[in-house]
């Protein structure tokens, strides 16, 4: 079998030496033409379309400590995958050593210390289903089936960012196998340099097993959802959710986007596919509370739509899942704002009328808050200057649309991004996106990420990502 080395070679793996990886193994190790190879290659952006010679579908601790010690002694390249759900692919690449972690689900909480540990393959409704029979919950994104270990590793944004700070804020301690295939264990008081790094500075270090977070009490019920206007009244919604958003307590988070209205029972047939603006909102403080917060926005003009209300907050944090099913070709530009001002609006305005699928939106997601408060030094995340995230979110179904979409997606961020702070979320940057893109995401952080690469990945066998070169 020809697998790539680490320096951009090949190997043949002989029967005989994938057997004897086999046999150190617990769960399955899977090559092309195996049932499940497919669904264990295959990531959620269905333009990267890379082909692993091996997969192996780790089971626990042990097996990835396995795995790491036959990718050194073979000198294979080494791709690990959490989720899949990053829009770079930076899960697989093309003939290499696969560590699928997706079957490591389990979630442990200790309500008691509000701590919950969550293995690396859970994705982020594993955890909020867990947290969320002890009224707790951590900062993760806003799309159930993402994956926790990726979210992390790139800072994390979700609901609950304006209270808590970004989800690699909220993070105590982490397992993680070296390049020397050694479990050790990275919190404030062991390995500090290497917790400092996984907090944001990606996936460059080792191979998270596990990730402890710090919970708080939320729910289980909230007020939360989506208001939606016809188009023709964004300036209006907008202005209101500039108002709203600058004003509003931290247990408040506010998004705006504008889209062609998706085929959802609560909208009415006639809008469907038709340009709206609509703001969605979630209330993480009782629901009392909540309700006289959103009553602005549900009072707000005539709405083809609303079903901002209380609901469970693990159902809030599935609100979007739709919206983006795993299948779909995606190209996204972000950058993070300091502010919302008009001429932001007018712009967002002009080059939603422009979108050509009716997949695509442009996104504006307040962030405002705990994040703001801490050193920019805290973690390789940084950015402490952004208040909200700007997504330019192209997203469309066939190949043949690559070009018009991409198009569309990197003409609306070349205009839109003169209201950027100069940062943006690494989660966010596609495979084409070059070191000047990494250093606006990580900043500062990159001299002090290369000595810890340094210290802890002496060959760079954690390549794959969006890499560190040591010093």
């Amino acid at each position: 079998m020809r697998m790539r080395t680490l320096d951009g070679g090949e190997i043949d793996l002989t029967q005989d030496t994938l057997d004897g990886l086999k046999l150190r193994l617990k769960g399955p190790v899977l090559v092309p033409n195996d049932a499940g190879y497919e669904e264990a290659r295959t990531v959620w952006n269905a333009m990267i379309d890379s082909r692993p010679a091996v997969v192996v579908r780790c089971l626990g601790v042990g097996d990835v400590i396995a795995s790491v010690q036959f990718a050194r002694a073979n000198d294979l390249l080494l791709c690990i995958k959490g989720g899949g759900h990053n829009i770079a692919g930076l899960a697989t690449a093309d003939g290499a050593l696969m560590l699928d972690m997706s079957l490591m689900r389990g979630v442990w909480v200790d309500p008691q210390r509000a701590v919950a540990h969550a293995q690396a393959g859970c994705l982020l409704g594993d955890v909020d289903r867990e947290t969320q029979v002890h009224g707790l919950a951590t900062v993760l994104g806003f799309v159930s089936a993402t994956g926790i270990a990726g979210l992390t590793l790139g800072g994390g944004f979700g609901y609950l960012t304006r209270r808590w700070g970004w989800t690699s804020d909220n993070v105590v301690g982490m397992d993680v196998v070296t390049s020397e295939a050694r479990l050790v264990r990275a919190s404030a008081e062991e390995n500090a340099d290497l917790f400092w790094a996984l907090r944001g500075g990606g996936g460059n270090f080792g191979v998270v097993t596990g990730v402890d977070y710090a919970l708080h009490p939320v729910g289980p019920e909230i007020v939360g959802g989506v208001v939606a206007w016809p188009a023709s009244d964004a300036p209006k919604v907008l202005e209101l959710y500039r108002t709203l958003a600058a004003q509003a307590q931290p247990e408040l988070t506010l998004v705006a986007l504008m889209r062609m209205a998706p085929p959802a029972p609560w909208l009415p047939k006639d809008m469907h596919g038709k340009p709206i603006v609509a703001l969605l909102a979630c209330h993480s403080g009782t629901p009392e509370e909540g309700q006289k917060a959103v009553a602005p926005i549900k009072a707000f003009g005539t709405p083809i739509g609303d079903v901002l209300v209380r609901r469970p907050y693990a159902q809030m944090q599935t609100l979007l899942d739709a919206t983006q099913p795993k299948g779909r070709r995606y190209y996204w530009k972000s950058e993070y704002l300091p502010r919302i001002e008009p001429a932001l609006c007018e712009k967002v305005i002009e080059h939603a009328a422009r979108i050509r699928s009716p997949h695509s939106a442009v996104v504006l997601f307040q962030v405002e808050g705990a994040l703001n408060r801490l050193d920019e030094a805290h973690s390789p995340v940084g950015n402490r200057d952004a208040r909200y995230v700007l997504n330019v979110a192209g997203a469309w179904e066939q190949a043949g649309d690559d070009a018009a979409n991409i198009e569309w997606t990197r003409q609306a961020w070349n205009d839109l991004k003169a209201f950027s702070t100069g940062g943006n979320y690494i989660n966010f940057l596609t495979e084409d996106e070059g070191p000047q893109r990494i250093e606006a995401a990580l900043g500062k952080g990159l001299p002090r990420l290369a000595q810890v690469k340094a210290k802890w990945d002496t060959q760079n066998v954690f390549r794959t990502n969006r890499n560190i070169t040591p010093v």
